[in-house]
């Protein structure tokens, strides 16, 4: 039997690198040994993971030192920033840097890197659609992680880049329907008749894994990803089988959704406006159908429905 390799996982407590280290726990033949990396080792979720079998070390993505301790001796990585945290691009992209360097030293031989377009491809800086952002960004999430991709190319990295798309997730959270003074759940996005690509946190983790067990052959390559695509109607209808009660679709124009009174709503504004505008060009990489060669038990929006029915009733509950 083969020695069973180490893959270091970023973020291991949080949603994404937490969905990569449930995904290579949950392997029959054990491939990888999993390193889960976080800054509280000492969490519940931290805890949880060890008695999985996880190994649990602290690293912290602004301590370029423990990123090099976490990634010591490992096969591969998970890499995941996250920028709701501070909601700052320039922060990420450092982030991002003491990332690939920590992996060049320590001589990572497979690294995934979970990153994004550049939307300014599509929406350039002097396009006044929607606001420039931070100074010289559209989708500061978004194009900060596509600004940082050459670091791990220049370091000499061996990286797949992993380019993800709209979490279900969100619709348990900030973008869940909203209930009006009627009593009538209205989902209310601003996406007009576009579709909108999602994709199930759980399935992020099953293709990352995926790709690292490929071994050689996705170094080098962008994979983007995606579940399903379905305009916020065929979305509403779906919720409406699922929750047994109407949820209907009001659609808002970007510039009214950015000028809500909560933290990162000019981001999030931009980054559906994107999605919106730059529909085809966002789609044509994110073909269910392949994404489920790597996954195939990868879920459409009504699977996912189906397996988190009691949260969304929850989320709408609160």
């Amino acid at each position: 039997m083969s020695a069973r390799r180490t893959i270091t996982v970023l973020g291991a407590t949080g949603r994404q690198g937490g969905s990569v280290a449930a995904a290579a726990l949950a392997e029959p033949d054990g491939a990888f040994a999993v390193r889960a990396a976080t800054r509280h080792p000492e969490s519940a979720a931290a805890r949880a993971l060890q008695r999985e079998g996880a190994e649990v070390v602290r690293a912290d993505l602004d301590d370029p030192p423990s990123l090099e301790r976490a990634f010591d001796g490992a096969y591969g990585a998970y890499l995941v920033t996250n920028f709701w945290e501070h909601m700052s691009a320039d922060r990420e992209q450092a982030q991002a840097k003491a990332l690939a360097l920590a992996a060049e030293h320590a001589g990572l031989q497979h690294a995934v890197w979970s990153t994004l377009e550049d939307t300014r491809d599509c929406i350039p800086l002097d396009d006044d659609r929607m606001p420039t952002l931070q100074g010289r960004f559209k989708v500061p999430h978004f194009d900060g992680k596509a600004e940082a991709d050459h670091y791990f190319t220049d370091a000499g990295v061996p990286t797949t880049f992993l380019r993800l798309t709209f979490y279900w997730e969100n619709l348990l959270g900030p973008f869940h329907p909203q209930r009006g003074e009627d009593g009538a759940l209205r989902l209310v996005l601003p996406m007009g008749t576009s579709r909108l690509a999602g994709i199930a946190v759980q399935d992020v983790g099953r293709t990352a894994l995926a790709i690292l067990r490929r071994g050689t052959d996705l170094i080098g390559a962008t994979v983007s990803i995606a579940g399903e695509a379905l305009t916020l109607t065929e979305m509403a209808a779906a919720m409406t089988t699922a929750l047994g009660e109407p949820v209907t679709y009001r659609p808002l124009t970007p510039d009214a959704f950015r000028a809500q009174d909560f933290p990162g709503a000019q981001e999030a504004g931009n980054m559906f406006q994107y999605y919106a505008d730059c529909e085809r060009r966002f789609l044509a990489p994110r073909d269910p159908a392949s994404v489920r060669l790597l996954d195939p038990q990868l879920q459409d929006f009504g699977d996912w429905l189906t397996a988190h029915r009691a949260e969304l009733r929850a989320a709408l509950a609160d």
